[in-house]
């Protein structure tokens, strides 16, 4: 085999191969990327973050896969601990290995021999569970008593369904990769690369003929190709795409051929996971269909289906890409395993095509939709990422699918391999953060400095070294924002642009320069210590979005270099934001807060509060002072009310309920989700009973069963109506109008029907309206029976 230097030496007592370089691939990326292990970041911003996950959660997700049964399914499938009980899904392996791939990078940035050491004990639990021919599945090798649902009865089975078996190995060929580049073991490679040889031996044409359920191990099969070389990996990435459809379900984009997909359908992790895969292998064989899709697709997600921070997935049914424009803000679900994925995908476009508009979207994902997917401090986490709330979103401890928090572990410590590429002698400057970096280009081998206090302040200093002065081009991307576009397409734009010009200056002297694609083309003879200046203008825009796009009607986001901002409770007014309104015209001022959420840059405007009155349809409004934070420091100081898109009419407001029987009333029942409870007196006249832009309560799962929900009024009071609006969600969810209801009224503490004077009536897309003979009552009662096969639940319930 030309080009393979082999060498061959002993780790922990066995004999190895180890592949110092690769087979010279024809065909690849025309842009590399410079590896994570290249860049040493030592920035304000991403330095704390990278810190307390290293330290904080990376530990903490490992004692919560060990406590939640994660090493357990491995040790029992290894026969070393009794038992078949195992965790809840069988892509729980999961967990493990991308939390292994988190460390392995954690590790590289700064050593830590504990770290190392566990990982090695969880490694070799690992092997142990592994089966002689390389299959590594718990959920199937622990043959448990009562086999879990999705696994099927034989191997590959339900893999086009739920098994996960695929995904599982794709995440193990993922981190076996960054762990052996990271520490040079191969202990984890070793593993992987046998079940991938399991793989190659099962699958193809005229064997097993299957996609893959969930997408991602074609991406780590292209990773198991670049480290060894083995072709047979990349042609079994390729043949997974290729079967894929046209039969299957539009769910995981298998209703049709991959290279006849031009739109973004179905569950948004799964799809971007597909188009990166499709991505890696076009680049590696040179395949123009997969390109002409992923092209199409990604102007069908820019243009319709992004949110303004990134997010990706606009509803909860199915995790999926709604229809165009669909973006709903208080159901938003946004995942951040799908915003990971698009980082992931947008980074393969630029490798591609050279274009800045794709980092563009790499930066605006990275900064916010992705971000707010993990806490401050480091051990709380978003699954969706909602663009508004009325206190139902909290920050989760942990999740019994535990995907997102596992996938926050690995990607932190991996953005410093998003910072810079290279193509023969251009070298791109993608990512603005303080860092040094080592980059060898075919001038020869360079260092570069860069100094920022990136995204609060806009200026960037670059200090070239090269080992000797040579000759090349920087390329260094002027970002969208500045150019006063927050992403191409039209899908949003700055709602008074005011061009501001970007200056570059070379060792103090401002230069002219040429841009192609989005990038400042410098190209001279470099020699050290020269020093590149570019100052970005930090303006405060307001950012509107397509008319097309119903929920943002009316309203603007602000945003300040790549940071977009929300409004939260405790910055506001009675902790209030869904009642605030802002001028379109207003002036902004921003001013950084060091001891505020670990350092940011606020926004401050003059602003009116809205709320209802009795007895009349005229709101009181007063001016306010108003505050806005950045979107990804949101729910890091409890449950509170947060929006993104801020009303410039007074129409898209939501005022403050009045002081009504039921919004002084304590809400109760056989519910006791508080965040439920409150919805029902919020005050907000939902559009339709299949509305899931504010809060609802719900009784599902439960079917069939009566159940209930109470007000006790602050004071006694006479009562004469009661008006229900139900939640239906059919035909897509579990939800329906009740098969029945009834009001009671507590007396001498006793509940009493009231004696209603109409029939009790039942439709949605209404409020259902009851009126009864008065009663003198301290707290009434609605109960509710539950249709036999389907649940209920209730937007608005008022009494009057």
């Amino acid at each position: 085999m030309s080009g393979i230097r082999k060498i061959i030496y002993v780790v922990t007592g066995f004999l190895v191969l180890s592949v110092n370089s690769l087979v010279a691939q024809q065909k690849d990326y025309p842009i590399q990327p410079v590896t994570f292990t290249q860049v040493h970041v030592n920035d304000n911003f991403w330095g704390p973050k990278m810190q307390v996950n290293a330290e904080v959660t990376i530990p903490y997700v490992l004692a919560q896969c060990k406590a939640n049964g994660r090493v357990d399914n491995f040790l029992r499938a290894a026969k070393l601990l009794d038992g078949d009980k195992l965790s809840e899904y069988p892509f729980d392996d999961t967990d493990i290995y991308k939390v292994i791939e988190g460390a392995s990078y954690a590790m590289q940035v700064k050593a830590n021999p504990k770290l190392e050491r566990y990982i090695d004990t969880l490694i070799g639990i690992i092997g142990a569970a592994q089966e002689k021919d390389g299959y590594l599945y718990t959920f199937r090798t622990v043959n448990a008593a009562k086999p879990h649902e999705w696994i099927g009865a034989k191997r590959w089975e339900n893999e086009e369904i739920l098994s996960h078996e695929l995904y599982d190995a794709g995440h193990l060929y993922e981190a076996a990769v960054a762990h052996y580049q990271a520490t040079g073991k191969r202990t984890l490679l070793n593993i992987a690369l046998k079940n991938a040889d399991l793989l190659v031996h099962t699958f193809g044409y005229g064997k097993e003929v299957k996609y893959p359920g969930h997408q991602i191990v074609e991406i780590g099969l292209v990773k198991l190709y670049r480290v060894t070389g083995n072709k047979q990996y990349l042609d079994l990435a390729k043949f997974f795409l290729d079967v894929r459809g046209p039969k299957g379900d539009s769910y995981n984009q298998a209703d049709k051929l991959v290279v006849d997909q031009h739109e973004a359908e179905g569950h948004a992790v799964r799809a971007a996971y597909m188009y990166t895969g499709m991505a890696d292998v076009a680049a590696l064989t040179g395949n123009q269909q997969y390109l002409h899709a992923i092209d199409d697709i990604w102007d069908d997600v820019v243009g319709k289906k992004l949110y303004i921070t990134g997010g990706i997935g606009a509803t909860s049914a199915g995790e999926a890409f709604g229809n165009p424009y669909q973006l709903p803000n208080m159901s938003a679900y946004a995942e951040t395993c799908a915003a990971i994925a698009n980082v992931y995908w947008n980074s393969r476009m630029f490798l591609l095509h050279g274009d800045s508009k794709y980092v563009d979207i790499l930066e605006r994902t990275l900064y916010n939709g992705l971000l707010s997917g993990v806490s401050l401090s480091g051990n709380r986490f978003f699954y969706p990422n909602p663009l508004a709330s009325m206190s139902q979103y909290q920050r989760s401890a942990w999740l019994s699918c535990a995907c997102c928090i596992s996938n926050m572990t690995r990607f932190l410590p991996s953005v410093p391999g998003y910072v810079y590429a290279h193509e023969g002698n251009d070298l791109y400057v993608n990512l603005f953060m303080s860092n040094s970096a080592d980059i060898t280009l075919g001038a020869g081998k360079v260092n570069i400095i860069q100094t920022t206090d990136y995204p609060w302040k806009g200026e960037v200093e670059l200090t070239v070294n090269p080992a000797k002065s040579s000759n090349f081009t920087l390329r260094v991307r002027i970002p969208g924002w500045v150019i006063k576009e927050p992403v191409s397409g039209g899908l949003y734009s700055f709602m008074n642009p005011v061009k501001q010009p970007v200056t570059i200056s070379i060792n103090g002297a401002p230069i002219t320069y040429q841009t192609e694609k989005g990038y400042a083309v410098l190209t001279r003879r470099w020699k050290p210590g020269d020093k590149v200046t570019m100052e970005l203008p930090m303006e405060t825009e307001k950012v509107i979005a397509s008319k097309l796009v119903k929920d943002d009607l009316n309203r603007f986001a602000f945003e300040r270099g790549p940071i977009v901002y929300c409004l939260e409770g405790p910055d506001n007014r009675d902790s209030l934001v869904q009642n605030i309104t802002i001028n379109k015209m207003a002036v902004s001022n921003a001013s950084f807060k060091p001891g505020m959420l670990n350092g940011i840059e606020v926004i401050t405007a003059a602003g009116t509060g809205s709320k209802r009155q009795l007895n009349t349809d005229s709101l009181q409004q007063t001016n306010q002072d108003v505050t806005a934070i950045p979107y990804y420091a949101w729910a890091n100081r409890g449950p509170s009310q947060m929006t993104v898109w801020i009303p410039y009419e007074a129409s898209a407001a939501m005022p403050k309920p009045a002081p009504t029987i039921a919004s002084t009333s304590k809400a109760s029942g056989s519910v006791k989700n508080p965040r439920m409870l409150k919805a029902l007196n919020d005050q907000y006249d939902p559009q339709n009973s299949n509305d899931h832009s504010m809060p609802y309560l719900h009784w599902w799962p439960k079917q069939n069963s009566t159940e209930y929900v109470q007000y006790d009024f602050n004071a006694e009071h006479t009562v004469s109506q009661s008006k229900i609006y139900w939640y239906d969600d059919k035909p897509d969810g579990g939800c329906a109008i009740p098969a029945s209801y009834k009001i009671y009224y507590l007396k001498d503490s006793q509940w009493i029907p009231v004696k209603n004077t109409v029939p009790y009536a039942i439709a949605k897309d209404k409020y259902n309206i009851l009126t009864f003979e008065p009663v003198q009552t301290t707290a009434l009662k609605l109960e509710v029976q539950l249709p036999v096969d389907n649940s209920a639940g209730i937007h608005e319930w008022g009494v009057e």
